[in-house]
């Protein structure tokens, strides 16, 4: 089965826990791309729900799907959110921003009751870090701010280079928010809570892709099929 068909399943499993009525956050991504689509099909259907989307990406395809949308000032709160990952230990940390949404993602999973990752079996991995870790962070004092990431990361034992992320227009890639990532080649994060904790500090930084404590199921699909896997 190829990948997509693997990403497809597990929107289809999380697609299950969508009841009529949700308050619903939308990620962003290859993976959540596809739960939105096949949300979109069950809205048409006469489902009921109303969704926050986690990048303009993503709420323009739920326009296009025709999902009801509202923002989490009008909300306040959510019942689930359905996202991607980059990577996922068995702790259910989860490493997020691949795609540049990550500071939309974590303030759409904290405001929601149950965060659901959806992901191949290749996400799923024993220690973070092989997937460098996007730091997003002001244009502002960019020398500093890295010199002060690359620090926190070595004094937590994770030592390694954050690197600038360039669009394609060679250009720095500038987020949703209108800030840049730095990207952090760190090859093995022993302890994210300490590092987490440690980059929250920066002055410049605005986000970190480290989701410790937000994600309560994660839902894989690999050649053996789909798997639950729940937090604790």
């Amino acid at each position: 089965m190829d990948l997509e068909a693997l990403k497809r399943q597990t929107a289809a499993r999380a697609l299950e826990m969508v009841a009529p009525g949700t308050r619903l956050g939308l990620g962003t991504g290859s993976t959540a791309r596809h739960f939105v689509e096949l949300l979109g099909a069950r809205v048409r259907a006469g489902l009921s729900v109303t969704a926050v989307p986690t990048s303009e990406t993503t709420r323009l395809q739920a326009v296009q799907e025709q999902i009801p949308l509202a923002t989490l000032d009008e909300l306040t709160a959510l019942d689930l959110t359905v996202d991607g990952a980059d990577e996922i230990a068995p702790d259910l940390t989860l490493i997020k921003g691949g795609g540049g949404a990550l500071l939309r993602e974590k303030i759409v999973a904290a405001a929601s009751t149950r965060m659901v990752v959806i992901a191949d079996e290749s996400k799923w991995v024993p220690v973070l870090g092989r997937f460098p870790l996007p730091v997003e962070v002001i244009s502002f004092g960019l020398s500093a701010t890295r010199r002060a990431v690359e620090a926190a990361a070595r004094d937590c034992g994770a030592a390694g280079p954050a690197r600038l992320r360039m669009a394609k227009d060679g250009h720095p890639f500038v987020t949703d928010g209108g800030h840049w990532l730095l990207d952090a080649a760190l090859e093995r994060i022993a302890d994210p809570e300490s590092l987490a904790i440690r980059l929250n500090a920066i002055p410049g930084v605005v986000e970190h892709g480290l989701f410790v404590g937000l994600a309560s199921t994660v839902i894989l699909a690999g050649s053996g099929g789909v798997r639950v896997v729940e937090r604790g």
